[in-house]
């Protein structure tokens, strides 16, 4: 059984990312689930260091129909869009949707009237009781970028 859908709104700043981190621990039962961990301290980090410290964010946790779960972070900014690169040799940044691309089943992108939404779907922690299985059509891990009345 899933729990309920975790949503936290909250101000972009360091200290609360290990912050987010305790209390997601905390809602998952106490079982660490290092995907979605990595994966909200990543989208997390892109927010303070692209839009900057103190930027309003809102952070939504949820199951989902495949059995796995789906991280959602919103903020104001609908024209400055994560893109995946490829960090050089010796950069200290920039491999932080490298890694959540690596762990999630897909990611992607959807503008908002008044900001946007960077998701990720992930696998659910073993005591939701959920089968281990990625959604169909997941061999796919690239982003998916939705425009004002994509779907």
């Amino acid at each position: 059984m899933t729990p309920l859908p975790y949503t936290v709104a909250l101000f972009a700043v360091p200290k609360a990312v290990p912050e987010i981190r305790r209390s997601l621990r905390e809602w998952c039962g106490g079982e660490d689930s290092p995907d979605l961990l990595l994966c909200v301290s990543e989208l997390m980090a892109n927010v303070i260091v692209h839009l900057g410290e103190g930027t309003p964010v809102t952070l939504r946790v949820f199951g989902t129909r495949s059995g796995g779960m789906r991280v959602e972070l919103s903020d104001p900014e609908p024209c400055a869009w994560p893109t995946l690169r490829a960090a050089a040799d010796g950069e200290e940044s920039g491999r932080g949707l490298t890694l959540v691309d690596a762990v999630a089943w897909r990611w992607g992108v959807e503008r908002l009237p008044y900001g946007k939404t960077v998701w990720c779907e992930l696998g659910a922690p073993v005591r939701w009781g959920l089968p281990k299985r990625e959604p169909a059509g997941s061999d796919s891990r690239s982003a998916a970028a939705v425009a004002p009345g994509g779907g």
